[in-house]
């Protein structure tokens, strides 16, 4: 009886939050001190390892660091040579990296965090306006894509921006932010056009490849904002997942959270300065047939005083109906096709549950 009871009250729960409008950032206004059922995670979820703590293998990983790729000297033959081998092992072996150098100053990062902090702190009648549960939306406000599907759920809030090449999602995006975003995307496309280059050499192929075939040509945002939370134990700012787009660009600010699973453990990613991080979607996968990985990762809450705030880029197709498999130059006798050919659209509605 008592499993019907939670569930009732999960379900009661859900619905109130859903029509409230107000996100997490509602919750937190409120001066709530005990988290509601449906952002309470089950202990295991919660685990840093499927190793005991205090196992030797789980002490090894433990300590590792993601790898740090430095992308001045791009257009130095020698260097670029650097650049694409350690591409290709952080791609291979972790699915993550973290991108310095990368060419966007570090006023516009701080300055676009600063915008999208300012519009989740919009006094809730105002954020209203934007909030939807639409995902075909270009611009929308929500918390958790899909409540009935992910609880429970993340202690987060969402401004999505996305087709960031169409000119009239600009003026879509609140006013608070807009700016920022527009220049922050700018100077985005610098990093994605170098990126497209290099992760094509890495394949063995021409550097325009994967620009010849659309694989970066579309960009889009996921704004984050994690309020402070009363039990940041009990409840994680982002469930276990990899992104579906074939690269994702992230930037997070100082409080970090951020975890990648590696070799069954996870590891910390620990906020660094000015760099951006990339890391592999289940598109460039399929695609690289499996040599670069698509790696699962979350973020945890922490104690802390201040919000955290993280700003996700994904560089995807502009044609959700184009088939995408295995690049047929990378296939041979020795490495057939692990994947079938697959359309990103297909791919969104199994993510939406649709």
């Amino acid at each position: 009886m008592a499993a019907v009871v939670d569930c009732d009250q999960r379900e009661k729960e859900l619905k109130e939050f859903d029509e409230s409008k107000a996100g997490v950032k509602g919750l937190a206004d409120a001066g709530v001190t005990k988290l509601p059922s449906m952002f309470v995670h089950p202990p295991e979820n919660l685990l840093n390892s499927s190793f005991p703590q205090d196992d030797e293998q789980y002490q090894k990983f433990r300590n590792l660091q993601l790898p740090v790729i430095d992308l001045s000297g791009f257009d130095n033959f020698e260097r670029r040579k650097v650049i694409i081998t350690d591409i290709n092992k952080a791609a291979e072996s972790w699915g993550f990296f973290q991108l310095v150098n990368h060419g966007i100053p570090l006023g516009l990062m701080e300055g676009i965090q600063k915008s999208i902090r300012g519009f989740h702190e919009l006094p809730q009648k105002e954020k209203v306006k934007w909030y939807s549960s639409d995902f075909t939306q270009k611009v929308r406000f929500f918390s958790n894509f899909n409540l009935k599907v992910s609880t429970p759920a993340a202690w987060r809030d969402t401004l999505s921006c996305k087709v960031l090449e169409d000119p009239e999602s600009f003026e879509a995006i609140p006013q608070v932010c807009r700016r920022e975003v527009s220049e922050y995307i700018k100077h985005i496309d610098g990093v994605q056009e170098k990126l497209s280059e290099l992760f094509s050499e890495a394949l063995g192929l021409s550097s325009d490849y994967l620009a010849s075939i659309g694989c970066f040509k579309s960009r889009s945002l996921e704004c984050h904002y994690h309020p402070i939370c009363p039990e940041p134990h009990l409840t994680m700012g982002g469930v276990k997942h990899s992104d579906l787009p074939f690269l994702t660009l992230l930037l997070q600010d100082g409080v970090g959270g951020l975890q990648v699973l590696h070799q069954n453990v996870w590891i910390d990613v620990p906020p660094m300065k000015g760099a951006l991080i990339a890391n592999i979607g289940d598109m460039m996968q399929v695609i690289t047939n499996g040599k670069f990985k698509s790696v699962e990762h979350r973020v945890l809450m922490k104690p802390t005083v201040e919000p955290r705030i993280s700003i996700a880029c994904f560089l995807n197709t502009d044609d959700l109906q184009k088939s995408y498999g295995p690049i047929k130059e990378l296939i041979s006798e020795n490495n057939p096709p692990i994947y079938s050919e697959v359309k990103f659209e297909e791919q969104i509605k199994k993510l939406y549950n649709l």
